[in-house]
């Protein structure tokens, strides 16, 4: 989730009303059901976006979160290939901190979180690979999207795949799919003025028809404390259907909004079931306390991990005993898959994790 005061979010308000451009008038309609295959499954190869906004950023912390990104890059590169989207103006720096596992694309970018602006990809009743489009508008007019709101379309172009318009604005980083069915989301980062209009009902029918889904499970989440309202993958991930994994604090503090928003969704997925009614199984992550970081916005989400072939890619933050305890939950949770922890502290500072700076492509 990234946090608003890591942001500055004035320098963008020229670019944003033109960002789409008309882009998406010829996008496809979608000929029957699709569905987004788990992140568990086998992937083609994984796409990240190469961070380039000084105005975001500043000099120093760009340096830092363009370290952080190739670390991540490189690391999922000892698994399967990854593909770094970056301008042509930008190639000379990336190629310098980046392995020969990683390929680059000429696709403009402006920041890193390939989760929210990168192309969701689900595979359609024929067996083929689709792109579906949520639309990116720098969650909700944020930041500066030029280049970002035009990445899942460009990807999709050069792999020659469909784009079918879901009628939705958001990322996909505010959603979590379990491959059975199941979608679980706060809902103020979807049923909100600056992505949607409409009722809770008629944009969950819209997020089920884009990933798949057969039931909404909806949280409240929070509006405005952050920069994207409050994405899910912070704070819960399916492993499994039906699987819930949640981090969370090891009591309530009611003076903390984050608190009470964490314990209050914990509470509704207690109480949802499976599509044939069954309670849903629930693994809780203890929070990481000695963290390294100072920052007071820093994101230390264990649940923010990304699945790739033969491997998990995680965050530590420093806290020796939570970060121990993470990585055998882990291991538990992904048997037969190996656990690689990064020290990636300029991307919590920057207000995300690994999963948000990730994007799969399944493998059909």
């Amino acid at each position: 989730m990234k946090k608003m005061t890591r942001r500055n979010l004035l320098r963008g308000a020229a670019v944003l009303s033109g960002a789409m451009g008309g882009l998406y008038a010829g996008a496809a309609r979608a000929n029957g059901a699709v569905e987004m295959p788990p992140e568990a499954d086998p992937h083609s190869r994984t796409f990240m976006q190469w961070p380039v906004s000084v105005d975001v950023y500043g000099e120093d912390d760009l340096a830092r979160v363009q370290k952080a990104i190739a670390l991540v890059a490189n690391t999922i590169a000892d698994h399967e290939e990854v593909v770094m989207l970056c301008a042509p103006k930008h190639q000379k720096t990336a190629r310098a901190r980046l392995g020969s596992g990683v390929s680059l694309w000429d696709i403009p970018t402006n920041d890193l979180w390939c989760r929210d602006s990168g192309p969701t990809f689900v595979r359609t009743a024929d067996g083929g690979l689709a792109v579906s489009l949520i639309q990116f508008n720098g969650w909700g007019g944020k930041q500066v999207h030029n280049h970002d709101a035009r990445i899942a379309a460009r990807v999709a172009e050069r792999l020659g795949l469909p784009l079918i318009d879901s009628g939705l604005v958001g990322e996909q980083g505010g959603l979590e799919h379990d491959g059975a069915g199941l979608v679980m989301a706060h809902a103020s980062c979807w049923v909100n003025r600056n992505r949607n209009t409409g009722s809770e009902e008629k944009i969950g029918r819209k997020i089920l028809a884009a990933v798949g889904g057969r039931k909404m499970i909806w949280a409240p989440g929070i509006k405005g404390a952050d920069i994207t309202d409050y994405h899910i993958d912070a704070l819960a991930r399916f492993v499994g259907p039906g699987h819930v994994l949640i981090q969370m604090p090891a009591q309530i503090n009611h003076d903390d909004p984050w608190s009470v928003s964490a314990f209050e969704t914990l509470d509704i997925l207690k109480a949802a079931t499976t599509l044939d009614g069954k309670p849903l199984a629930i693994t809780v992550v203890p929070e990481p306390v000695e963290i390294r970081s100072r920052k007071a916005d820093f994101v230390a989400a264990y649940v923010n991990y990304y699945v790739c072939n033969g491997a998990v890619i995680a965050s530590q933050f420093g806290d020796k005993s939570a970060d121990g305890t993470a990585r055998e939950m882990l291991q538990e949770l992904y048997p037969g898959r190996t656990i690689v922890m990064l020290n990636t502290d300029a991307i919590g500072e920057s207000g995300g994790g690994i999963h948000c700076s990730t994007q799969q492509q399944p493998r059909i």
